[in-house]
C-alpha cells in the first residue's frame, strides 16, 4: 500500500495551561493518529484518504516537575510539602529523559506528528529540533549548541568552554513513529526552579534562560513565531 506524505501541520497555541490538561490533549491527538496509521494498514483506500495529520502544540505551564520514564526520583529535591510551598506539582510521565522544570516564561512545544511524513529516524528528529532552537537563538545573538552525548541546546557548548549552561530541554515519546512530548525553551523563566532538582539528571552544569543570557526580558510572542517559523524550514513543514 503506497502511503503519500502529509507535511501540512496545524500550529495550535494554548496559551498558559495546566500540564495535566495538555498531557490529556496531547495522548488525544497521538492515539487519534496512531490509531488511523492502525486501521489505515487494513484498508484498500486512495493515497488521499490514507494521510495522517500532524499537529503542534505551543503553551507555557504553571510550575511543574516532570520524570521521565529513565529517570530517578531522587533527582526532585522537593517533598510533597516543598512542593506546595512552592506552588508546583510533579508527574510522572511516559516520555524520554530524567527530571525537568515547566513553569511561567518557558516556551514549550509538543509537536505530535507522524514522522513517516517526513523520515523515520529518531536521532535525526531530536537534532532537527535542536537545530531549529540553535537558529533562533542566533535570531537574539545569543550562540548555542549541542553538547556529544546529551539532548538538548546549550550555551558555551564548546569542548573547553569553562560554564556550559542548558537553554533548551528536550524529551520524546514515539510509537509507530508518531511523536508527542517535545521541547522546552527557557525564555523569561524564573530560574530559581531549577534549584530544587538536579535538572536532567545532570550534576554539573547549570541552565540558563534567554533573559539571563541578554540581561533583559524577551517578548514571548516573537520567541514562538520564530521557532515555528524555524521547525518548518528545518522539518520543510507546511504550517496551518
Amino acid at each position: 500500500m503506497n502511503f503519500r506524505q502529509n507535511k501540512a501541520v496545524e500550529v495550535i497555541d494554548l496559551g498558559m495551561d495546566d500540564y495535566q490538561t495538555v498531557w490529556d490533549y496531547q495522548e488525544s491527538l497521538f492515539k487519534k493518529t496512531v490509531d488511523r496509521k492502525i486501521e489505515n494498514r487494513k484498508l484498500n483506500q486512495s493515497d488521499a484518504e490514507l494521510l495522517t495529520d500532524n499537529y503542534l502544540i505551543l503553551c507555557e505551564h504553571p510550575h511543574v516537575y516532570t520524570l521521565g520514564k529513565s529517570g530517578s526520583i531522587e533527582n526532585l529535591l522537593l517533598d510533597e510539602q516543598g512542593l506546595q510551598d512552592h506552588f508546583a506539582k510533579f508527574y510522572r510521565i511516559n516520555r524520554g529523559g530524567d527530571i525537568t522544570y515547566h513553569g511561567p516564561g518557558q516556551l514549550v512545544a509538543y509537536p505530535i506528528i507522524d514522522l513517516e511524513n517526513y523520515f523515520t529516524d529518531i536521532h535525526k528528529y531530536l537534532r532537527y529540533l535542536e537545530e531549529a532552537v540553535i537558529i533562533t537563538l542566533r535570531e537574539y545573538g545569543i550562540e548555542s549548541g549541542r553538547i556529544d552525548g546529551l539532548t538538548g541546546v546549550w550555551v558555551d557548548f564548546k569542548e573547553g568552554d569553562p560554564n556550559p549552561r542548558k537553554i533548551c530541554a528536550m524529551g520524546v515519546k514515539t510509537s509507530r513513529w508518531v511523536t508527542m512530548h517535545g521541547l522546552a525553551l527557557n525564555v523569561n523563566t524564573d530560574l530559581s526552579y531549577f534549584g530544587h532538582i538536579v535538572p536532567c539528571g545532570i550534576d554539573d552544569k547549570a541552565v540558563t534562560s534567554m533573559n539571563k543570557e541578554l540581561a533583559r526580558d524577551v517578548d514571548m510572542s516573537d520567541v514562538r513565531q520564530k521557532l515555528v517559523a524555524h521547525l518548518a524550514d528545518v522539518f520543510e513543514m507546511h504550517i496551518l
